[in-house]
């Protein structure tokens, strides 16, 4: 992608619209996802060292707003490379929940946790449509590079909200690119989130060509689940 496109991504998310699409109920009565959804390859997005090297997590968690003392949760953790450093920016009066859906990469991450003897973080296994984070007590829930891997987005994002602070944000990570190719489209996420009542809050470029930070609010009441309408871009 070139910077000028990069520049630009923000202002495209808000032109280009979504057509809500009369798509096939899921579990629950969700829509299910009206586009492909991305396998779950690897727990290892890449190497930490790499990772470092360029920044990421110190830049994501600045764009994020992570401070001393708040609540974070890491969604899809998998071996830890933002658990570990949302641990450190949080500090001892801070508080990180990770999660993963697969109990051996769960189990493998509360091992690193009990072994760097963290005593901010826990470990928990989530399911791949429900979080199951509790209710009120995040200031921001992480979902890194994972996003195009949810089966059934609408469900996970509709029981996601509560677990939220009044003031708290979702920070998604994703690349801009096809679903089956291991990234959302920005259009497509933003009106993923919006049909489940979340609002844009901000949007940012990545380091990484093609890569962008978005984070969410909870906007109004939760719709109920028979109201929600699956997006599919133009």
């Amino acid at each position: 992608m070139s910077i000028k496109r990069r520049l630009t991504l923000l202002s495209a998310v808000l032109l280009v619209g979504c057509d809500p699409g009369a798509a096939s109920l899921g579990g629950g009565g969700f829509p299910k996802a009206d586009r492909p959804v991305s396998p779950i390859t690897s727990s290892r997005w890449s190497t930490e060292e790499a990772r470092d090297r360029v920044r990421e997590a110190a830049t994501v968690m600045d764009k994020a707003g992570i401070r001393p003392g708040m609540t974070v949760a890491d969604i899809g953790a998998g071996e830890g490379y933002y658990t570990i450093r949302l641990a450190e920016r949080v500090g001892p009066q801070g508080r990180v929940l990770a999660e993963d859906i697969f109990p051996e990469v769960r189990d493998a991450l509360a091992e690193r946790v009990a072994r760097e003897r963290l005593q901010s973080v826990s470990v928990r296994l989530g399911a791949p449509a429900d979080p199951k984070l509790p209710e009120a007590s995040f200031d921001r829930v992480f979902m890194v590079h994972m996003y195009h891997e949810i089966e059934s987005p609408y469900e996970f994002l509709w029981r996601l909200r509560p677990s939220l602070k009044p003031d708290g944000l979702v920070i998604v990570v994703d690349a801009d690119r096809p679903t089956q190719n291991h990234g959302t489209p920005p259009a497509l996420l933003t009106c993923e989130f919006k049909a489940v009542g979340y609002r844009l809050a901000y949007m940012s470029n990545m380091a990484t060509a093609g890569a962008y930070l978005a984070a969410f609010r909870a906007e109004g009441p939760r719709p109920e689940p028979g109201a929600v309408k699956a997006c599919r871009l133009p």
